[in-house]
């Protein structure tokens, strides 16, 4: 029977950092109990079946600021609607000060067995410039406790190209969190969202952000510290310690299906691809409307494939490719694979289509000749 995932959407906040251009709402406390029982109601109803869960992902928004009660009931409800491997990975995103220990407790009791936690930054005075709602000292406190509590996966988020940051400041909070030694490691470059606070700080000349170039080399300084201290880069922005890389994350970039539930959730199943209504109140009312996303085409899914494939460090699999489509990629992309090889963005090695060093610098464009 094959596996598929399961990822919820806990789009709920106290505050919106200034960076944050996902569906998030803060001041809605008051529909969180309507909002989890439509939920349960959605898995509930769901009438796709035939696999096993082998990865449960909760996100958002801030999982963590909600009753831990409520992570309980949707945990129990998928296991009493599907079958959940015995081994399965169910990850919950926690913010620090959102969360305790009587939270952290509570997710150790209904399964939980892996924690993302939101750092973003070890320096407090970017994290306040950045809109967090919490400080260095507290996400210490909060991975202090999870490790008390035995949880022994744990992944940190954390960002880089940040107001104010260089080479070096990064050096220094890399090494902070290396000393922590986390399973996992997830750090992505500042993307400037429009609409977000932050883009408009910039725009006034508020906020003075690294260039390109400097964000480069804070990427390739992180990516030699992580690595000579023993983190496997997995994923273009992904470190993990061996075995720990992120299972869920990797069905995606496999183009393995997933069903989401919540509001704005995004499923792939049955070669389609679908979301959940985009505000609360629209879910709570409709939980069970889908908007039709994608269709794929053969062609499309073998674009997608090489496309979500590159963003591993191995690449994509050459005989994996041509035992899911029964066709070679180097003859199926000749001409995309031929300009890039000449451009030096993506090498051949053995069985692996790959990013160069310098694929890596300019990644979307290598992707775009797969659009």
């Amino acid at each position: 029977m094959k596996e598929i995932g399961i990822y919820i959407h806990i789009p709920y906040c106290k505050k919106k950092c200034h960076y944050c251009d996902f569906i998030s709402f803060s001041g809605k406390e008051e529909t969180q109990n309507k909002y989890i029982e439509a939920i349960l109601k959605e898995i509930s109803e769901c009438t796709y079946t035939g696999f096993n869960i082998g990865t449960i992902y909760i996100g958002g928004g801030t999982p963590s600021i909600i009753d831990p009660a409520y992570i309980t009931k949707i945990i129990a409800k998928i296991r009493e609607k599907f079958i959940v491997s015995q081994n399965a990975e169910i990850t919950i995103e926690v913010n620090p000060g959102t969360v305790d220990r009587e939270k952290l407790l509570e997710y150790k009791k209904s399964g939980i067995n892996r924690l993302s936690i939101g750092l973003q930054s070890t320096d407090n005075a970017i994290l306040k410039q950045i809109g967090r709602i919490h400080t260095y000292e507290q996400f210490k406190e909060t991975y202090d406790t999870a490790r008390e509590l035995g949880f022994d996966n744990i992944n940190v988020d954390f960002m880089i190209a940040l107001p104010e940051e260089d080479e070096w400041s990064i050096a220094i909070q890399i090494s902070e969190i290396i000393n922590l030694k986390p399973e996992h490691i997830s750090c992505y470059s500042l993307i400037l969202e429009e609409g977000t606070e932050l883009k408009r700080l910039v725009d006034e000349g508020a906020v003075t952000l690294p260039s390109d170039e400097e964000e480069r080399k804070m990427y390739w300084k992180m990516k030699e510290l992580l690595e000579e201290n023993g983190y496997e880069h997995y994923e273009i922005s992904n470190f993990s310690l061996p075995g720990h890389r992120s299972r869920h994350n990797m069905d995606c970039w496999t183009q393995k299906e997933y069903l989401g539930f919540g509001t704005a959730a995004h499923s792939y199943f049955n070669g389609k691809r679908f979301s959940s209504p985009k505000t609360i109140e629209e879910y709570i009312v409709d939980y069970n409307k889908k908007e039709i996303e994608e269709e794929q085409t053969s062609e499309s899914m073998k674009k997608e494939y090489i496309m979500l494939g590159l963003r591993k460090i191995e690449g994509v699999s050459i005989s994996e490719f041509e035992r899911k489509f029964q066709i070679n990629p180097l003859f199926y992309f000749r001409f995309e694979i031929s300009k890039l090889v000449d451009e030096e963005l993506i090498e051949i090695d053995l069985d692996n289509i790959k990013l160069t060093k310098k694929g890596l610098d300019v990644a979307n464009i290598v992707w775009e000749e797969f659009v």
